[in-house]
C-alpha cells in the first residue's frame, strides 16, 4: 500500500500538512469538512504537494519534518513541486 505525505493550501492561504494512504479521498474529506479540525473552517483546500512512501512510518516521519519547516521553506517545497509539474494527472 502506498503512503503519502501531503500539503494542502487552505482557502485562507495557510498550509496544512498530513499523511494518508488514500490521497484523493483524503483531499475530498478535507473539502467536505471531515479531514481535520484545522481545515474544517478553511475549505476549499487545494492539494499543492505530495510525496509517496512505502510505509506509514516513513510518511509520518516526513510529515513531522515538514511541519517543523518555516512557512518560507514550505513555500519553496510547493513551488519546486509545481515547477516539476508533478500535480498534473
Amino acid at each position: 500500500m502506498k503512503n503519502y505525505t501531503y500539503i494542502v493550501r487552505c482557502s485562507d492561504g495557510s498550509f496544512y500538512t498530513g499523511w494518508t494512504n488514500h490521497l484523493d479521498e483524503r483531499v475530498k474529506a478535507h473539502n467536505a469538512g471531515n479531514g481535520a479540525k484545522y481545515t474544517k473552517t478553511r475549505t476549499p483546500v487545494e492539494l499543492v504537494y505530495y510525496e509517496e512512501f512505502g510505509s506509514k512510518t516513513e510518511a509520518m516521519k516526513r510529515e513531522y519534518a515538514i511541519k517543523q519547516l518555516s512557512r518560507k521553506k514550505k513555500e519553496e517545497l510547493v513551488e519546486n513541486f509545481k515547477w516539476k509539474g508533478l500535480l498534473e494527472k
